[in-house]
């Protein structure tokens, strides 16, 4: 029986490791066999974590947070959890090889992912050019041209943060309505710096190493290239749930709920952290920070049951 399971290895999964090993809970972290490390596995340079006064390469973050939580204590299972029985004193998690493990806690941080486009040069050139994340990214392009695909408030944010760099932002949507609020898509028509395209489906991104444009099926009929150096796709998000959604409650947005500012879900001795309770902010120092609240959550948890 262990004292404490962590689905998934992001900075969320990772930080409370951390924490839960140096309470020496002696935690198993179920890395995910082909996902490990979470999306900071497929980024490049991360300027914006505290701590890296130069910036740090994704995988080498990670790499780093693997080995500070081995260092603690913590164990590592690279295979996926592919069923869970939450419900009871007892956590039993199936692994992909057949294995059962029965576990008094665990901490759910399967992270969330992004939606994709669906193009076949869309994964080729990610970190090349395309991202899903202007805050992690958007520094890249200072001087350069990019588009940003979306009609939601993410899309607004993310063309209105990259004006701070680039010298033109376009921002391309199928449609002629847009989902997002009236404030944020009043505040982009107002920059100059952004120039809408509307009625306007990507159907290919080019370039050999690089971004270098993207092609529109326009709702005229016609096509239509952009060129551009990067892209950033802001089509929504959805949080992994799939592995947990019949047992833990869920938000309105589909993350796992959680009780005010804590980990706890709403199954006893169950906690939750980073993208998979976050529709919001989605940023890996946040994640980590949840982490940390997880395994401070399953450490009262283990110990008020030990008495």
């Amino acid at each position: 029986m262990r004292e404490l399971v962590i689905i998934g290895s992001g900075p969320a999964g990772y930080t409370a490791a951390i924490y839960a090993a140096r309470a020496d809970l002696k935690p198993l972290v179920i890395t995910s066999s082909v996902e490990m490390g979470g999306d900071l596995m497929k980024t490049t340079d991360v300027d914006n974590f505290p701590g890296f006064a130069e910036g740090v390469m994704g995988p080498d973050l990670m790499m780093s947070m693997q080995a500070q939580a081995e260092r603690f204590g913590a164990e590592l299972v690279f295979d996926d959890a592919t069923s869970v029985d939450l419900t009871g004193p007892v956590k039993k998690i199936t692994l992909g090889n057949g294995d059962v493990i029965e576990s008094k806690a665990v901490i759910l941080s399967m992270g969330s992912q992004y939606r994709h486009l669906g193009l076949d040069d869309e994964k080729r050139l990610s970190g090349f050019g395309v991202s899903w994340c202007a805050t992690c990214d958007g520094a890249f392009f200072r001087n350069r041209a990019v588009a940003v695909v979306g009609g939601g408030d993410s899309a607004m944010e993310e063309a209105t943060f990259l004006t701070k760099f680039a010298d033109t932002v376009y921002l391309v949507h199928r449609s002629d309505t847009f989902r997002a609020s009236p404030a944020m898509l009043a505040r982009a028509k107002a920059d100059p710096k952004i120039t809408f395209v509307t009625g306007a489906a990507v159907t290919g991104i080019l370039g050999a190493d690089t971004v270098a444009g993207i092609t529109l099926d326009m709702a005229d009929g016609s096509t239509r290239t952009l060129d551009i150096d990067g892209l950033f796709i802001a089509i929504g998000s959805d949080p992994r749930t799939a592995l947990v959604a019949s047992q833990v409650k869920l938000t309105e947005t589909g993350n796992v709920a959680v009780d005010g500012r804590t980990s706890r879900t709403s199954l006893d001795g169950v906690f939750a952290a980073g993208d998979l309770i976050d529709p919001t902010y989605r940023q890996a120092v946040v994640a980590a920070g949840s982490g940390a609240v997880a395994a401070m959550d399953a450490q009262h948890f283990i110990e008020s049951r030990a008495h």
